[in-house]
């Protein structure tokens, strides 16, 4: 099929990671899939959870929000019922990627804010997210708050579609407006994968459009993982 900017059917769009954003937060990052663009930003706090019954481990979570000026017509600042279902997928993924209890009695707290809302915000607040949890974790270590390096490993996402017939990654909303079957990968450093929500929206997909899916979510995870190793310099 034709992509936009002549884009081969396994091609990630340009994706760019600038830290610094903000200067209050531990870390901050202004991440962009191709012209979808999230301000994600992590804050620390010396404590855990009212709920934890374990006052010695940490607890990373995660509040996700469309800014009014994000799409096309005016997204509601409250949108209760997705927002907090990828809030919560973006707080499992990266607590997956970290050691809770070497992390300490802290909580971190991840706001992904999407300023520009190009199809894949969910997968790019994911791979943001996880840059700006470095970021904070790395001003522990630097300040000698925290010894041990707690983080496990990378975590990255990245959204597969099956559009007119084929296998696509990484589709902007042109493309994931109108594709049949829609799939979300988040892949740990090891190269397994931590969660994969997928739905045929319009058609069923069979095994070997599945495993296509999966290569290609695979070979984008690692291109991700070097743009974020090449930003935070810590694992």
């Amino acid at each position: 099929m034709e992509r936009k900017n002549s884009r081969r059917n396994n091609e990630l769009r340009p994706v760019q990671i600038q830290t610094g954003i903000q200067k209050d937060p531990d870390g901050s990052v202004l991440i962009s899939y191709g012209e979808t663009k999230i301000i994600c930003c992590a804050t620390i706090e010396n404590k855990t959870p009212s709920w934890s019954s374990d006052s010695s481990k940490g607890w990373i979570t995660a509040e996700y929000n469309m800014l009014p000026g994000s799409t096309g017509s005016r997204s509601p600042r409250v949108r209760k019922g997705r927002n907090e279902e990828i809030q919560r997928l973006i707080g499992r993924s990266l607590r997956a990627s970290i050691d809770l209890t070497a992390l300490g009695p802290r909580t971190i707290t991840i706001d992904c804010d999407v300023l520009v809302a190009d199809a894949g915000t969910r997968t790019a607040s994911i791979t943001g997210g996880f840059v700006a949890l470095c970021l904070a974790i790395q001003k522990l270590i630097f300040t000698g708050k925290l010894e041990l390096n707690p983080v496990i490993h990378n975590v990255v996402s990245v959204s597969c579609a099956l559009c007119d017939g084929e296998i696509i990654v990484d589709p902007d909303y042109s493309e994931d407006s109108k594709a049949q079957v829609d799939m979300n990968f988040v892949i740990a450093g090891n190269g397994e994968f931590i969660e994969i929500q997928g739905t045929g929206e319009k058609s069923t997909f069979n095994d070997s459009q599945l495993l296509e899916m999966i290569s290609y979510a695979k070979e984008a995870g690692r291109q991700l993982m070097e743009i974020q190793d090449q930003v935070i310099k810590l694992l």
